[in-house]
This record gives C-alpha cells, sequence and structure tokens, in this order.
C-alpha cells in the first residue's frame, strides 16, 4: 500500500521559514518524479514545485521562485521543500504526489499517489 505522508506545516510569521517533508512507502521512490502541490480555500490545487524521478529536472511555479526548494533523498524515500520568505498568499494545504518515471511533471492528473495534506499559514 502505497502512503505518503507529509510534515512540517504550521503557523509561521510573514518573512519566516517553514520546512515540509513527505515520507514515501509502499513504492520505488527513486522511480517516481515528486511534486509538491497546494490548495487554498475556494480555488483549484496547482502545482508548487516538482523534481524528477533522477534528482532533476525541477520545476517551480512563478510565485516561489527564488523562494522554495524541492530536494528529494532517495536514501530516506523523502522529498522536501524549503519554503523561505513566506507570505500571507503562500497560506494553503499543501499535499505531496508521485508520478511514476515523471520528470518534474506539472499536471496533478499526472500524478498517481497523493498524500494527505498539511496545512501551511502564514499570518501577518
Amino acid at each position: 500500500q502505497v502512503q505518503l505522508v507529509e510534515s512540517g506545516g504550521g503557523l509561521v510569521q510573514v518573512g519566516g521559514p517553514l520546512r515540509l517533508s513527505c515520507a514515501a512507502s509502499g513504492l520505488t521512490f527513486r522511480n517516481y518524479a515528486m511534486g509538491w502541490f497546494c490548495q487554498a480555500p475556494g480555488k483549484e490545487r496547482e502545482v508548487v514545485a516538482a523534481i524528477g524521478w533522477t534528482g532533476g529536472p525541477t520545476y517551480y511555479t512563478d510565485s516561489v521562485k527564488g523562494r522554495f526548494t524541492i530536494s528529494r533523498d532517495n536514501a530516506k524515500n523523502t522529498v522536501y521543500l524549503q519554503m523561505n520568505s513566506l507570505k500571507p498568499e503562500d497560506t494553503a494545504v499543501y499535499y505531496c504526489a508521485a508520478d511514476l518515471w515523471g520528470s518534474a511533471t506539472r499536471g496533478a492528473s499526472r500524478y498517481e499517489h497523493w498524500g494527505q495534506g498539511t496545512q501551511v499559514t502564514v499570518s501577518s
């Protein structure tokens, strides 16, 4: 049974950092592209960042370029999202997802497995 478990969300002040983690089990992690998505209330789920199964390439949506960094540790079956200089508009539920043999996949429909999400709230 595939499981993706996000952690690291919480309440942070504007400008602060937060690191999200997503631990995967039940799959051959190194064969999967991994993505981070966010969904704010009343909005559609959208891609934040993605990383290919080989560790590259990476993709970032424009609003997070220069502030967020996606990385993966295949030995730990974990993908990370380092979030710096957080803004109130970053407030959302953040999900990780896995796409077999993907390459920094942007489309949510391509991802086969999803985590339950972790809430990130940025207070001003």
